[in-house]
């Protein structure tokens, strides 16, 4: 494929009415007036996804996950159909697309398909005939041709498959902010616009709460090396750059903090009494895994006199009834004495390059947050991230107080990492 191929996604705020829809196809003909090649991927409208949903649960407590997926891919195909027409309407030869006709393969369980394979055929040939593919965005086929969804924010995933597999020179991620911030601009005024990051960075602020892209989309983009620009709809300014960076440029052993990040959206189960022997979270993860739920945090305390010791865990609310019925199971199994649950809690997380190895860092975070009395539930560490379960009615204060505490305000600049 062409260098010069740009894949534009808009996600649902992007496109949530008519005036909005014109808007975005504006700047995807403005891009191929300009002689670019040129991909759109598109969301569904709005809250159309959520209004899909409650419509379902109104007529089955249990829909099933295939009809739910026949249901959910009809918000894109919306979006794809109008899109098209919006191009159309202004002189670009456009179609329509939905994930299937698109080339776009997937395997695995309905509504949580996982991208397997893109057949570029389609795609090149809407591109040789001078159109624009409009591409809807979270659905794909599976093997025996039936529509599957990707799981929430799945169409981060379309676009930046679609860009490693076209070969684009970038993937423009097109939504309601002006890129990635160094804080939640909604929680913490002072945050700031980050005007580059690596792959690693953005990961573990997805991973952390930060709802600008999808983990699993910054994944495939480091692997196959997309560079992402996430931007806002509504102007011309400046996004942030995600791509490989060198970290020699500020410095090979210079540690700094891109941001914080806070995820409201956790669950804390304890299994207390647990026997302290060998196999033991063996089986209790055996559980958690047997049903697909991914662990956030955890902690084991000491063993007690009784020769006993307490498995604490996080989990993203939206599964949490699943784990607390696994770890139940596991109870059960293991002769643990008590599991229980605390969905009043939060975590919030300090992100950059260089913080494992940098002991002011962690001293800062504990400092911070003692100085607004916020007592520390659960920590974890990865080599670019600390992140402290707290109490939730406190979360915002952390967040602002450790964004305060690095100097990561409008009025500060961290070391520079330009895109260029």
């Amino acid at each position: 494929m062409a260098r010069d191929l740009v894949v534009m996604k808009f996600g649902g705020t992007s496109v949530a009415n008519p005036d909005r829809i014109l808007n975005a196809s504006q700047k995807a003909a403005k891009a191929r007036r300009r002689g670019q090649e040129v991909v759109v991927v598109v969301s569904a409208p709005g809250d159309m996804t959520d209004e899909l949903i409650e419509l379902a649960r109104r007529v089955s407590s249990k829909p099933q996950g295939r009809e739910m997926d026949m249901l959910l891919a009809t918000g894109e195909q919306m979006s794809v159909a109008l899109f098209a027409m919006a191009l159309q309407a202004q002189g670009i030869s456009a179609t329509s697309l939905t994930g299937g006709q698109a080339g776009i393969l997937a395997e695995g369980a309905h509504m949580q398909a996982k991208v397997s394979r893109i057949l570029r055929g389609p795609i090149r040939r809407s591109l040789a005939a001078g159109r624009v593919p409009v591409v809807a965005g979270f659905q794909a086929a599976n093997g025996a041709g039936e529509i599957v969804t990707l799981g929430r924010g799945g169409s981060d995933l379309t676009a930046v498959s679609l860009a490693a597999a076209l070969g684009a020179r970038a993937c423009e991620i097109y939504t309601d902010v002006e890129g990635v911030f160094t804080a939640d601009p909604r929680l913490v005024p002072t945050a700031r616009k980050i005007r580059a990051l690596g792959y690693d960075e953005m990961l573990e602020l997805a991973g952390a709460g930060a709802q600008v892209m999808l983990p699993r989309a910054v994944e495939v983009a480091k692997r196959f090396g997309v560079v992402i620009c996430v931007k806002c709809s509504f102007n011309n300014e400046e996004g942030t750059w995600i791509m490989k960076q060198d970290r020699n440029a500020a410095g090979a052993e210079q540690a700094y903090v891109s941001g914080v990040a806070l995820d409201r959206h956790l669950t804390q189960i304890t299994i207390a009494g647990v026997p302290d022997h060998p196999g033991i979270a063996a089986a209790i993860f055996g559980e958690l895994a047997s049903d697909s739920i991914p662990v956030d945090a955890i902690v084991q305390s000491s063993a007690k006199p009784d020769k006993t010791n307490d498995i604490a865990i996080t989990v993203s609310r939206s599964r949490s009834k699943a784990a607390l019925a696994a770890l139940h199971r596991a109870a059960r199994k293991i002769g643990g004495k008590k599991v229980s649950a605390d969905d009043a809690c939060a975590k919030v997380s300090v992100v950059g390059v260089g913080i494992k190895n940098a002991s002011a860092i962690p001293a800062t975070i504990f400092q911070a947050l003692a100085a607004k009395k916020i007592n520390i539930q659960m920590i974890s560490t990865s080599e670019i991230k600390i992140s402290c379960v707290i109490s939730e009615r406190q979360a915002q204060d952390a967040l602002r107080a450790l964004h305060d505490a690095f100097g990561l305000g409008k009025a500060a600049r961290p070391p520079g990492r330009d895109p260029s």
